[in-house]
């Protein structure tokens, strides 16, 4: 019994270009060629195959299948670590697939972590907003992530949330102030009801230091001189009795 490349691969359920690519590989022994020059393939060549594409089709990639050698027929420790690496990927698309359900239901921004985007679904949050979040909570400890989700999820909306995101970067002096002497109030009621904000981030992976200097940096980018200049206006006021 001889077959064709063609033949091959159909029996196998395969494409030409797949036979070829194992050729190349060498996962599969170049035939022998008849005398019109075409290569005759046998049994032992679509056994070959069908390990090879059974193999691949459970998840192994032709490099590991190359590396088993001839113990592909049962490649006991090659499948206890195939089967350990696609529980970690089921377990990955299952917390995937509930971080997903959250922020379907909570018209949470997509790119925010799971603990941060459900609170911050309805907190309004601009673009400038969600970039900070986004680049503060990978620098932050796990306390101040929580207390910053727990902020956006309970904290109430202030007229001055709109002003401050609009406000334009040649926004004049007399504006400034006045915004900075609104927003007051507001800024004063959420440090009062979230204090771990206001506590030293004792947790942070490379130290609360880098937490300020990576805040400071990300605000220098995300605002324009106009907004800077009031959140300085409000520290200023903040540290008056």
């Amino acid at each position: 019994m001889a077959w064709s490349t063609r033949e091959l691969a159909e029996l196998a359920g395969t494409s030409l270009r797949a036979v070829r690519h194992y050729h190349e590989i060498g996962l599969i022994p170049e035939p022998e060629r008849r005398s019109n020059g075409y290569k005759q393939y046998g049994v032992s060549h679509l056994v070959r195959l069908l390990r090879i594409k059974r193999l691949v089709d459970l998840g192994f990639s032709l490099s590991q299948i190359a590396a088993m050698g001839d113990d592909d027929h049962h490649p006991a420790e090659a499948l206890r670590a195939l089967d350990a690496e696609l529980a970690a990927t089921v377990e990955r698309l299952q917390r995937a697939r509930v971080e997903l359900g959250l922020i379907l239901r909570h018209h949470a921004p997509a790119d925010l972590p799971p603990d941060i985007a459900p609170a911050a679904g309805g907190a309004g949050l601009s673009e400038a907003d969600r970039s900070l979040v986004l680049v503060m909570t990978r620098v932050m400890g796990p306390k101040h992530v929580g207390a910053y989700a727990e902020m956006l999820r309970t904290a109430a909306t202030d007229p001055t949330d709109g002003e401050f995101d609009s406000l334009p970067a040649d926004a004049d002096d007399e504006v400034r102030q006045d915004l900075a002497e609104r927003m007051l109030p507001h800024i004063r009621r959420i440090r009062a009801e979230h204090p771990d904000l206001m506590a030293p981030d004792t947790e942070a992976p490379r130290g609360a230091r880098f937490v300020a200097e990576t805040a400071a940096a990300a605000m220098q980018e995300l605002y324009n001189p106009a907004q800077l200049d009031v959140i300085r206006r409000v520290g200023a006021l903040l540290k008056d009795p």
